[in-house]
């Protein structure tokens, strides 16, 4: 699908009653850039002083519930979690009747935490713009974020209209709908495939295994595992977006483990699993563990086998019994898998960086995993082992194998030209 005809209708998403300059102003903006504004309001304590599209009754009425007893459900967080479960069911049927073009939300913790839920219920392709006080803040986890969701930093703008926020906010309104007249929404022609990795001087399979999907008939996106990459990858997973998956970099559920930053949320590898998505799976640089490199190192890694990939990203390798611990995780996630999962074991190592001579080579803790892995893995999953490298063309190969054994079997739909 192709840039829209017509005006795009953008949802204006915010507290009229603490906020109704702002969001007014953002409707203007909206509206002088040829677009549609569609104003919801999700007050609680009050009406704005203008009329909405959608008031805070209908919030409230779509959460089946009524505003006073908002009020009265305890406190300030009780009452702007329904409000957040009413926009949400409100925006996902006004999406479903075809009245959204794209969204955009303003406000503080409180209406972050809203728009958060609400930017969850529109799916890949509908533009989702947030002005928030705390954007790109480690207050957001990384489970809640949309995988197309767009932020920007409300900056001086928490009470009132100013030179710098009347900036912030029209940046925003144009991104939102200049995103909603130019986006091309995903074609679905062919089934999608989706991958996991990191970039090829880590990890290089996908630059065999692409091309040949694409040849069979299939797209192929695949994810950045560093975090965000593997939370995007988990929310198309749970919303059934792939054919089937290539989850080869499973690195993220090493980092959530071990408490780093860079984690994509406790879910990773989990998804595909619970929506009956085929998986052939590999442990790709699970030996590592993913830090930012403009912080001190954890005492808890010193000594370990470190790696700076450039100036905001560094590697630690994990010893044998946090590998066996892994190992453990990973059987526990593949085992609530709903449909068919192969599990490829590489034996002469799993990321670049762990081979003979390469600072991160330490055979005995592969071996560690290894044997963990083995033991722990369900019954239910096909384990393959291959005597080779994660990064060498048989392993590719392997996993080549295995996927167009399933389309012959009809456990993957076969391609389209």
């Amino acid at each position: 699908m192709g840039a829209i005809a017509r005006l795009p209708r953008i949802l204006v998403i915010g507290t009229g009653d603490t906020k109704s300059e702002e969001l007014q102003f953002m409707a203007d903006i909206v509206g002088q850039a040829d677009a549609l504004p569609v104003m919801i309001d999700v007050s609680v304590l009050g009406d704005p002083p203008y009329q909405p599209d959608y008031s805070r009754h209908d919030i409230a009425t779509a959460a089946e519930t009524t505003v006073q007893a908002i009020m009265d459900s305890g406190d300030e967080n009780s009452a702007m979690a329904l409000m957040a479960k009413g926009a949400s069911r409100l925006v996902a049927s006004l999406h479903a009747a075809g009245g959204v073009d794209g969204m955009i939300v303003l406000g503080g913790s409180m209406g972050t935490d809203l728009a958060l839920e609400v930017a969850s219920v529109l799916p890949l392709g509908v533009p989702k713009f947030i002005i928030s006080t705390i954007a790109y803040s480690h207050l957001l986890p990384p489970e809640r974020i949309a995988p197309d969701l767009m932020m920007i930093l409300w900056a001086g703008g928490l009470y009132g209209l100013n030179p710098i926020c009347r900036t912030v906010l029209s940046q925003a309104c144009g991104a939102v709908v200049g995103a909603a007249k130019s986006s091309v929404r995903p074609d679905e022609s062919r089934p999608l495939i989706g991958m996991t990795s990191l970039g090829s001087s880590c990890l290089k399979y996908m630059k065999f295994l692409k091309p040949e999907l694409e040849r069979r008939g299939y797209d192929v996106a695949v994810f950045h595992s560093t975090g965000m990459g593997g939370r995007a990858f988990e929310a198309i997973a749970a919303q059934k977006g792939f054919a089937a998956v290539f989850d080869l970099c499973i690195q993220e559920v090493t980092n959530h483990h071990h408490g780093t930053v860079v984690t994509s949320g406790p879910d990773r590898l989990e998804n595909a699993a619970r929506a009956g998505i085929p998986q052939i799976v590999a442990p790709g640089a699970i030996d590592m563990v993913d830090l930012p490199a403009w912080q001190p190192l954890p005492e808890r890694f010193a000594g370990r086998p470190y790696h700076a990939h450039n100036r905001l990203l560094g590697s630690i390798t994990i010893p044998s019994e946090g590998r066996r611990e892994v190992a453990r995780v990973v059987a526990d996630k593949l085992s609530a898998a709903t449909a068919p999962v192969a599990l490829i074991l590489p034996l002469k190592g799993i990321q670049e960086w762990d081979q003979e001579g390469e600072p991160l080579h330490e055979p005995s803790a592969l071996d560690a995993f290894l044997d963990e892995m083995r033991a722990v893995v369900p019954g239910t999953i096909q384990l393959e082992e291959v005597d080779t490298h994660i990064n060498s063309s048989e392993f590719s190969a392997k996993a080549l194998e295995i996927f167009d054994r399933w389309v012959a079997e009809g456990v993957v739909p076969r391609g389209r030209a």
